[in-house]
């Protein structure tokens, strides 16, 4: 069977074989540099590809793991911390309550002592000198 005019390997006889030859020679050879090329950028890929695994786990790991940690051990120290300020806060509301306490007991006892020193000397506790040197009134002396 043989048909004329549309086919395209009618002239691959012996006059042009060369010229066919020579065309599957150059279309291979730039056949081979396309696949070497290609096999480049599949290596290239598979080394990137391998890059972006290990990353995407170094990320989870980073999600999921450390920076769960880091909240935790934020969260508990911020509760520490809290905690401390509300047992000072009892601490020192504690020393205030002693303090008036001990104010109140020294209080009455002064005016327990004050008393009693009326009633045994006459004088109003008020009245009397604090100081021996401050009296307001002392006689001028003469020699």
């Amino acid at each position: 069977m043989h048909t004329e005019g549309s086919d395209v390997y009618q002239l691959t006889g012996l006059g042009k074989g060369g010229q066919t030859v020579t065309r599957c020679k150059e279309t291979a050879q730039k056949a081979i540099k396309l696949l070497v090329e290609l096999a480049s950028l599949q290596t290239s890929f598979i080394t990137l590809d391998e890059a972006i695994k290990i990353t995407n786990r170094r990320v989870n790991g980073i999600e999921y793991v450390i920076i769960p940690r880091y909240e935790n051990t934020i969260a508990y120290v911020i509760e520490e911390l809290d905690e401390r300020e509300r047992e000072e806060f009892y601490r020192l509301k504690k020393v205030q309550d002693k303090k008036k306490v001990i104010r109140e007991k020294q209080k009455a006892f002064l005016e327990e002592y004050n008393k009693k020193e009326e009633e045994s000397s006459g004088i109003a506790v008020d009245d009397a000198p604090r100081n021996l040197l401050e009296t307001e009134h002392d006689p001028d002396i003469m020699f």
